[in-house]
């Protein structure tokens, strides 16, 4: 992966957007939805403090110049249509009120990631917006019952996950987020040892999958393939172990034992 997805923050910000036609007014308006003011002069958008562009020129000489004079100001560039020419490209969106997936693919197939996009609007429903809603206002009651962070991700990985009490694809999660609250969430530590079939992380069983999205440390044998590794949480704690060794003591949090196949 060569790219970084990040969700740019645009309420009440300049955003320029370059050029005439489709591609343009397509710009412009995922500008707007996301709160921004559409500068359509590339000068007057530099001028205002501008950190992001949006270049739709038919021309591909205009397209390099604008883009050149852009990024030599300072801003992150999006030339549509000529990857080559981008410091950003735009994902395929899909919002559930707070809730915004992003589907990309580095500019390589703007189709694949609508086809994606779709799929996945079929699977979330409506009502994740509101789930996130309630969580979000839940967080104090949610910080004064389990302080200690590890808890707190444990208890809402048990909650949130498939079949879980507040299973994300559940449209009735939202109003059980109280319930879930007062009396049936859970932050204890857990321990699991995993027996690989094969270096291939699409041969993980979904359990298995949950495992590694939850755990605090990844113990790990030399034969565990790193496309398995990268299935774990980025900022969970690796940790190498000889073939067939134990797992050290004095760990914290979940942890999830890898035995190569």
């Amino acid at each position: 992966m060569d790219v970084l997805p990040l969700y740019h923050r645009l309420s009440g910000q300049p955003v320029i957007v370059l050029g005439h036609g489709d591609a343009a007014e397509a710009k412009a308006r995922l500008v707007r939805r996301a709160g921004g003011e559409v500068i359509a002069e590339l000068q007057d958008g530099i001028d205002r403090g501008a950190r992001l562009a949006f270049i739709a020129h038919e021309d591909e000489a205009a397209a390099k110049a604008d883009a050149l004079r852009a990024r030599g100001a300072g801003l992150l560039v999006n030339v549509v249509d000529r990857p080559a020419l981008c410091d950003f490209t735009v994902p395929s969106l899909l919002e559930r009120g707070p809730v915004l997936v992003a589907v990309g693919t580095g500019g390589v197939s703007a189709g694949l990631a609508k086809a994606l996009r779709l799929r996945l609007e079929a699977l979330l429903p409506s009502a994740l917006g509101l789930l996130a809603e309630r969580l979000g206002a839940a967080r104090e009651a949610l910080l004064s019952r389990f302080p200690a962070s590890g808890d707190r991700r444990r208890a809402l990985d048990a909650a949130l996950c498939a079949g879980g009490a507040l299973d994300p694809l559940d449209a009735q999660s939202a109003g059980r987020v109280a319930q879930w609250l007062a009396g049936e969430a859970s932050g204890a530590a857990s321990r699991a040892e995993v027996r690989l079939a094969s270096t291939d992380p699409d041969d993980l069983t979904l359990r298995h999958a949950r495992l590694l999205g939850s755990a605090d440390v990844v113990v790990h044998e030399p034969g565990v393939a790193e496309a398995v590794l990268l299935r774990a949480r980025a900022d969970a704690v690796r940790l190498a172990i000889g073939a067939g060794q134990p797992v050290p003591e004095g760990l914290s949090g979940t942890i999830v034992t890898l035995r190569a196949p």
